[in-house]
């Protein structure tokens, strides 16, 4: 049986700030494995999924990504475990301006276990697969579809077990929406990886089998 994905247990988190705490005392998700975390906004998934993706430190529990804990690191291992094992696609996007659609997907192959001379070959391989047709164009200068594609792209060029997408959609009409959401399920369907989405859209539910809410695991700060 292939590791899980991700394997959380008695996650505990107070984000004391916000007035909100995250207690998870289990959440697993299978290898190749599409789940929703729904819930309302600033009700805590951006805040789970930087917590999975060691961006966060937790207060308590673990966190294992396709069996590496990545709450027992820090620093550069955390770093290079993240480049390894997992994908982010944020909702703005957060590609290199000034930097072309080849260089924004090698530059996520830069933590990677592949070795450098075949960062390009990868990188280029996806982004033909994506429909990107010129690798070399600065990403400034396309259109917000296609900038979207080299996301994706990026997510998925170390062969990550696991995609995180942080309301992937929302800054995007219903249309562009639907479009991108095939292209983001698609693409971790065809490499391999599961996807953790956020969402506080109600129209997404359609399209996972698994629907998780984030209501279940947050609560009040203890005073």
């Amino acid at each position: 049986m292939a590791e899980p994905a991700l394997d959380i247990r008695d996650l505990r988190f107070a984000h004391r700030g916000g007035g909100f705490a995250l207690h998870v005392p289990a959440y697993r998700l299978g290898a190749g494995e599409q789940a929703l975390l729904a819930g309302g906004s600033g009700r805590g998934k951006s805040t789970l999924l930087q917590l999975v993706a060691g961006l966060r430190d937790v207060d308590a529990g673990s966190i294992e990504v396709a069996g590496i804990r990545m709450s027992a690191l820090a620093g550069a291992a955390r770093d290079r475990a993240r480049g390894q094992r997992i994908g982010m696609i944020f909702q703005t996007f957060n590609l290199l301006q000034g930097f072309s659609a080849l260089e924004n997907v090698m530059a996520a192959l830069m933590f990677g276990d592949s070795p450098a001379a075949a960062h390009a070959a990868r990188a280029q391989e996806l982004l033909g697969s994506l429909g990107i047709p010129d690798p070399a164009a600065p990403v400034d200068r396309l259109s917000v579809g296609q900038q979207q594609r080299v996301a994706v792209a990026r997510a998925l060029a170390a062969r990550p077990a696991l995609v995180l997408a942080d309301e992937p959609t929302a800054s995007l009409d219903p249309e562009n929406a639907v479009a991108a959401m095939d292209l983001i399920q698609d693409a971790c369907r065809a490499n391999g990886a599961a996807l953790l989405c956020t969402s506080h859209d109600p129209a997404m539910r359609a399209r996972f089998t698994r629907i998780d809410t984030v209501d279940a695991f947050v609560g009040k700060v203890a005073a």
